[in-house]
This record gives structure tokens, C-alpha cells and sequence, in this order.
């Protein structure tokens, strides 16, 4: 083959720099977006946050105001008077006394000590609290290394991930020593800590509950799968013993902590802060946009004159703050462009779903992305960009705006309108919560049950619906009675 060029002319689509960032900023959460403000107003001079700088600004005319009038005061009256004027006193002399003071009492120095706030914020973790009982052990120096090598391989949920032998070579101490001392740590607070399987964990517990050789060491020692699965009678004739028996022992297990780690858990709750307001108004509902806690953006009135200015030197500076200027102008109006989308999604997603917000759950109709981007006219993508990670606070509560988005269910009898698939799972909820503890149902009991209600759904469908409301399946919800 030979080489030659060739010229060719086609046409593509190139995204500019400034449409890239009003898509990334269209998809950002409420607070990346506020942190992206903040981090634009210090990169850029022209940037300036209007909600401070106006009473910043007010603050400190009014202090100039004030000072400019106590000087004059008070040279007024130094020149009435023979005395001499508070001005004449040496402030340093006092500013000494206050600083022997200080090295008196402690400095009080953010460099040298963590302020209030920092100290009244920090949750105990397991591991603080752990190493905080190792502490208090009369163990020698060596093992307390041990111990803390054993201690940093237990995870969240409180259980030791890590074999005798690994820790041992790591620790650099011999599998006994290290078994002795995991013995300790197994007696430290919360209980069944330290384990390696739920098992010890339980076995621990009970030990704790100075219920060693008794019916509940039985069963955990050799019936957990049976007790798990409800097989109660199993678990009597091999033990030999009276369902009674069983029974009582299987409410003790069940108060036991599986996870001795999770009132430990290190992530708080992080609370959604709601980007629209939804407010009714008579029979209607009005959306606001929720702006609280943004920076109010403007151009800097300092850097505008800088621009206007003439003169030679003037051109490099004026070149840079041309471009800064574009590029603050670009961002204001990419927010703009933001906040006009998110009302307008909004607007829609009330007007579909108004019967939810007048009634509730069991009115939510059955949306997706498609009739909202058409009812708005603009792209699914977009549609799809703004309700990521974007809330709304309604009458009916706090949602997400992916909440109002589910497939639809249809009614078995045609008649009706179809149901939403959240909706279904509430119901199949509701369902549950009443059913009988001693003969919980089955998914096909549930089936029957939704299609006296017209409602044609499939076994696995209510399995799966089951399972992402995290319920268990009926042979593990049964409680025996006597």
C-alpha cells in the first residue's frame, strides 16, 4: 500500500469548555456545588459573595463612623482638661500584664490545643474504645503492642479478620501469646467483640451471662442453622428437651448483638438539605428554589475600574482580568441556567404527581424520565442530570426527585389507572407488618392477596420487591408460640 494524503470534511459535535461546565455543574449535589462556588470565588478576584461583602462592607463604615467620632470626643476633651487623655496611657504595659497572665494559666492557642467544637464533635471510635480498655490492663509492655496489633485487625462490625498466624507474624510474637492476649480483648466491652465467627460471638455473650453448659450453648453450638430456619422441633427432640425449652432459649439468642461493633459504626447520618420548596397555595402547589446557605455571586466593583483604566502597564493586567471577567460572567449565568432547569423539573414532576402530595403513598403514579423531558421539552440526559442527588421538601415529607420515578403495574380487571411500582411495595409492606407472627406469609400468599385487589403480580417480582426492603423470607419472619 501506498502513502498519500487525503483531505476530508466531516461534521462533528465538540463540546466548548464553557458547556462542559454547565453540565457538570447542572449534575452536582447541593453541597459539591457549594463547595465549587466557594473554591471559584477564591481562584477568581472578579468573584466576589454579595451576601457578605454588602454587611461586611456596612460593618465596617459604621465602625470608621464610630471611631472617627469617640477621636474627636476625646480630643475635645483632652484639650478642656489639664488631665491627661486616655491616649496618653501606655496600652503596652497592660498588654504585658495579660500576656504573664496567659503563660500563668495555659495558652489557649488553636495551634497548641484542639478548640471546643473539634473536641465536642469526635465520636468515640471501636478502636478508641478498645484501646482505651487495653490501657487499663495490667498486661507488660510487649503484650500491649500485641494487643494493639490484634485490635487494629478487628473491623466495624467488631469481628477479627485477620488468623492467629498473620498477627503472630506480624506482631512478631509466638501463636500462644498471641491467643492469650485475644483471650483479653474478647473480655472487653462491648461483649462477643474480638470474635472470629458468630459462633464465638454468641458463645462469648452467653458466657458473659453466666449461661455456660446450659440449653442456649446447645443450640448455638450446634443448632444455629436450625434455629435460623425455625425448626424448632428439631431442635427439641435433638437436644431432647420441651419446645418450651426451645422456645425461651430462642428469645434469648435473639437479643444477643450479632455485630458487637455497630454501636460503634463511624458514618453519621448525613442530613439532605432540600434544593426546592414545595408550598401549597389554596389547591395549587408553588415550587421555590431553595437558595439558603449559596453564595450570591457578582463581579467585583474594585477589579471593574481596574479594567476601565488606560495606560501602557495597564494592557498585561487588562488581558488578565478580561479573561477572569468572561469566565465569571459564564459562571453566573451557567447557575442561572441551573436554577431555571431545576424549578422547571420540578414544576413537572408536581403537576404528574399532584395527587401524591394531596394524598399520599398510595397515590403515586407510575413516571418516567421520557414524560417529564417531553413535558418540558428538553433531553432525558438533562431530565436525568437534574434529579441526581437533588431534593425536594413537600407536605408529604423530604424526597429525592429519583423517588417519583418508578415503572408502572398494572391492574388485573383493565379498569383503573395503573399502580406504581413503590406503591406495590408499600403495600406488599403493609402486608407483612400485619400478617400473623406464627404463620407469616409466603410470596404466593402475598400474590393472591394483591390480586383480590386487581392487582396482577408476578412471585419473583414480590420476592425481589421483598428483598430491597431489606424483609426476610417467611421461614426466617416465624415466631413459635405456645
Amino acid at each position: 500500500m501506498k502513502a498519500r494524503l487525503e483531505l476530508k470534511l466531516s461534521q462533528k459535535l465538540i463540546m466548548t469548555p464553557q458547556l462542559q461546565q454547565a453540565i457538570k455543574l447542572l449534575q452536582l449535589s447541593r453541597l459539591e456545588l457549594s463547595q465549587t462556588l466557594s473554591q471559584e470565588i477564591l481562584e477568581n478576584p472578579l468573584l466576589e459573595d454579595a451576601i457578605e461583602e454588602e454587611p461586611l462592607q456596612q460593618e465596617e463604615n459604621v465602625k470608621e463612623d464610630t471611631v472617627r467620632e469617640e477621636r474627636a470626643k476625646t480630643e475635645e476633651d483632652a484639650r478642656q482638661s489639664d488631665e491627661p487623655s486616655d491616649f496618653d496611657l501606655k496600652w503596652e504595659d497592660y498588654f504585658d500584664e495579660y500576656d504573664d497572665s496567659r503563660e500563668m494559666y495555659g495558652s489557649l492557642s488553636t495551634e497548641e490545643n484542639a478548640s471546643f467544637e473539634q473536641v465536642l464533635g469526635r465520636s468515640t471510635t471501636l478502636v478508641d474504645h478498645l484501646m482505651w480498655q487495653l490501657g487499663l490492663t495490667s498486661l507488660p509492655a510487649e503484650e500491649k503492642k500485641t494487643g494493639e496489633t490484634i485490635i487494629g485487625n478487628i473491623d466495624e462490625n467488631g469481628y477479627l479478620c485477620a488468623t492467629l498466624e498473620e498477627i503472630a507474624a506480624g506482631a512478631k510474637a509466638p501463636a500462644v501469646r498471641v491467643e492469650k492476649i485475644l483471650k483479653v480483648i474478647q473480655g472487653f466491652d462491648p461483649p462477643g467483640v474480638g470474635a472470629r465467627d458468630l459462633k464465638e460471638c454468641l458463645l462469648i455473650q452467653i458466657a458473659q451471662l453466666e449461661l455456660k453448659n446450659s440449653v442456649v450453648e446447645g443450640i448455638i453450638q450446634h443448632h444455629l442453622e436450625n434455629l435460623e430456619k425455625k425448626r424448632y422441633s428439631v431442635i427439641a427432640k435433638s437436644l431432647g428437651i420441651s419446645m418450651e425449652e426451645v422456645v425461651q432459649s430462642a428469645k434469648i439468642i435473639e437479643h444477643l448483638e450479632p455485630k458487637p461493633g455497630r454501636p460503634y459504626y463511624g458514618s453519621e447520618n448525613q442530613h439532605a438539605v432540600p434544593d426546592v420548596l414545595i408550598v401549597k397555595n389554596n389547591k395549587d402547589y408553588i415550587v421555590l428554589l431553595n437558595d439558603d446557605g449559596f453564595p450570591k455571586l457578582k463581579i467585583s466593583s474594585y477589579y471593574k475600574k481596574l479594567i476601565r483604566g488606560k495606560g501602557k502597564d495597564h494592557e498585561a493586567t487588562k488581558s488578565y482580568l478580561d479573561d477572569k471577567l468572561r469566565s465569571a460572567l459564564w459562571l453566573i449565568r451557567s447557575i442561572e441556567q441551573r436554577n431555571r432547569t431545576i424549578l422547571r423539573v420540578a414544576e413537572s414532576i408536581v403537576k404528574f404527581q399532584k395527587d401524591f402530595f394531596d394524598k399520599g403513598i398510595a397515590f403515586l403514579k407510575p413516571l418516567v424520565l421520557r414524560q417529564v423531558a417531553e413535558d418540558i421539552e428538553m433531553h432525558e440526559s438533562t431530565v436525568s442530570r437534574v434529579t441526581t442527588n437533588k431534593y425536594m421538601y413537600s407536605p408529604q415529607g423530604l424526597f429525592e426527585f429519583k423517588y417519583f420515578f418508578n415503572s408502572s403495574i398494572q391492574r388485573t380487571n383493565g379498569e383503573g389507572e395503573d399502580l406504581s411500582s413503590i406503591t406495590v411495595k408499600d403495600m406488599i409492606k403493609k402486608l407483612i407488618q400485619e400478617e400473623h407472627p406464627g404463620k407469616p406469609l409466603k410470596d404466593q400468599d402475598i400474590v393472591n392477596l394483591l390480586k383480590k385487589n386487581q392487582i396482577e403480580v408476578a412471585r419473583r417480582t414480590v420476592a425481589k420487591y421483598r428483598t430491597v426492603l431489606n424483609i426476610p423470607p417467611a421461614t426466617r419472619r416465624k415466631r413459635a408460640f405456645l
